[in-house]
């Protein structure tokens, strides 16, 4: 049928004519792509125009996949396709063709925008392409707002005759025509780069298993020439399968942080397997990090990351995460992460500075909670004694926690004012976890003061979720990227030893909890029950306004010199006044 051979999106930049409305060379524009679906079949583009503020958007299907009668694009919080915002091309029964801003009601019902903001809606017959464009913000409240950070872009097909898109139900169609990824969708503009060694570590030929869900751990030893001599990270980038965009979620590369002499077992099997070497659980910090459509990350032309040396110990571990919702038996991968490598190191090194929470049970969240907070100081009196007199350039961010974490930001201080945000998602999963070049670098004094919060979503679960290094433990971190490298490599804090002490006694006096003097602050927390409101609030006021502990930790593992305990909470005297909302002239 003419009508759906239209309808069967190529996307690809080449098909589509309408898809150059900007130039790739030009300083405001980014561009990055990524998969739909989890056998490739669909697939995205876009490129951002940052000076109009304006995406814009083309999708392919390939030529494998069954013909459609309509197709929808669009955004929602968290990948649900409730209360979304969408894009919708489809054709009537009289193979006439509309293009249509919609929106899903609180059942996933579709409702016509009164304002339709999806903009520039082509279809190129012969290559089989649909392009369309849309605003940032549209200031419309049937739009949903891109913002840096996490984008959960969603998208659903169908072959259903239609006469009117009103009331069209897009989770309704089979598991296989609909679905939503996560991305982010306001990439940094492109990064010139120098050339380097590059270094591959990958898997090899590896059967994934047959789990919806698989993270893939490899341990490998790093070639001579790494060892040897010290090189600097300037670069790194995906190499996906061929044909395997869709299974592949994201990787990360640890350096094994051990005796420059010790050998690491060469362990490749599933990350959480019982059988995993002990000694491998010290591959843990982060050299590089991806997740789908995340462009190469470029560091800045003055610093790279030091990685080999006589001194450091030779091995690194590749980390890949499989996405296999249809548990497919017959996928063969040799995905990993390309290191482009120098030895002839720049300016300065580059490093990673932790700023958040604690490993620790001292904090807890309880059960129960749509949003409940914690938050991590890293205060005035560390960076003071930590940073160089010149401070230090921050570059990149990644942002982390374990499954219930939901929103992610760190706020910078100067001298109690505060200055813009350092980095914000606030559609933050666990399972898209990428190292993001910060749009503008942003330096760091000594004496200022970072504070980073994370948000909890602790539904269904009546105890506590506790802090800790377990996958069902907790954690509120941002692996700040920077340079020159400091002494200062952990800033980050815990409620009071003291402060906790007198919390347990009041649960115990005034509640009846069963407290133990005696116990973990995880067994204590975890024998609270209920968690009502006023014990909820009453936890909060303790991390709020109770003083802290904080690690201010070298790189070898020791405190600065100093009390580090006790410590009262920063007073924020000017905080950042709300950012307007820049409307679109219609």
């Amino acid at each position: 049928m003419y009508i759906q051979c239209i309808l069967i999106f190529v996307f690809s930049f080449i098909c589509c004519d309408s898809f150059t409305i900007y130039k790739k060379s030009d300083h405001q524009i980014a561009e990055s792509d990524s998969v739909l679906d989890p056998n490739g079949d669909l697939s995205i583009k876009w490129r951002v125009n940052y000076l109009n503020k304006k995406i814009q958007f083309e999708v392919r299907l390939s030529e494998k996949a069954p013909a459609v009668n309509w197709f929808a694009l669009g955004f929602s919080d968290r990948g649900d396709f409730e209360n979304a915002d969408l894009c919708l091309v489809w054709t009537d029964y009289n193979e006439i063709e509309h293009f249509e801003d919609m929106h899903s009601d609180e059942k996933g019902k579709l409702l016509l925008d009164a304002n339709q903001n999806c903009d520039a809606f082509h279809v190129n017959a012969k290559g089989r392409c649909l392009t369309f464009e849309r605003y940032f913000d549209t200031c419309d409240d049937d739009d949903y707002v891109i913002e840096d950070g996490t984008v959960h872009i969603i998208w659903a097909r169908g072959t259903d005759k239609l006469f009117s898109a009103k009331g069209l139900c897009l989770n309704c169609t089979s598991p296989h025509d609909h679905g939503f990824i996560r991305v982010r969708l306001l990439t940094p503009t492109g990064i010139s780069q120098e050339k380097a060694e590059e270094l591959s570590i990958t898997n090899k030929n590896l059967k994934v298993p047959t789990s919806d869900t698989t993270y893939w751990c490899k341990v490998v030893k790093l070639p001579e020439f790494v060892t040897d001599k010290v090189h600097h990270i300037i670069r790194f980038e995906s190499k996906i399968t061929k044909g395997n965009e869709g299974l592949v979620h994201h990787m990360e590369v640890f350096y094994c942080d051990a005796n420059p002499q010790q050998e690491i077992p060469l362990y490749e099997g599933n990350c959480f397997a019982s059988d995993r070497p002990e000694t491998t659980k010290v591959c843990s910090k982060v050299k590089a990090a991806w997740a789908m459509g995340a462009p190469p990350f470029v560091y800045p032309k003055e610093a790279g990351l030091p990685l080999g040396g006589t001194a450091a110990n030779k091995y690194v571990m590749l980390e890949v995460h499989y996405n296999n919702p249809e548990v497919k038996d017959d996928w063969i991968d040799s995905s990993g992460i390309t290191l482009h490598l120098t030895a002839n190191r720049r300016q300065y090194d580059a490093a990673i500075m932790e700023l958040g929470l604690e490993y620790t049970d001292k904090m807890a969240i309880p059960g129960g909670q749509k949003a409940f907070p914690l938050t991590g100081y890293c205060i005035p009196q560390c960076t003071g004694v930590g940073l160089p007199r010149q401070g230090i350039v921050v570059f990149g961010s990644q942002l982390h926690t374990h499954l219930t974490g939901v929103a992610v930001w760190t706020r910078h201080f100067r001298q109690g004012i505060e200055l813009p945000v350092l980095n914000r998602d606030v559609h933050y999963s666990t399972h898209f976890q990428e190292i993001r070049i910060l749009h503008r670098p942003v330096r760091v004094l000594p004496g200022d003061y970072l504070m980073t919060t994370c948000l909890y979503d602790t539904i269904g679960k009546e105890n506590a979720t506790i802090g800790g290094h377990a996958i069902t433990d907790e954690m509120c971190v941002n692996y700040m990227h920077y340079y020159p490298a400091s002494e200062l490599e952990v800033c980050k804090s815990a409620v009071s030893n003291a402060a906790l002490e007198k919390y347990f006694k009041f649960e115990k006096r005034w509640n009846n909890m069963p407290i133990s003097y005696k116990a973990s602050p995880r067994a204590n927390y975890l024998s609270i029950k209920p968690w009502t409101p006023l014990r909820t609030n009453s936890l909060h006021m303790l991390y709020s306004e109770s003083p802290i502990s904080m690690q201010c930790n070298k790189s070898d593992g020791n405190r600065f010199q100093g009390d580090w305990e006790g410590i009262d909470i920063p007073k924020i005297k000017l905080p950042l006044k709300p950012v307007l909302r820049q409307c679109p002239s219609y």
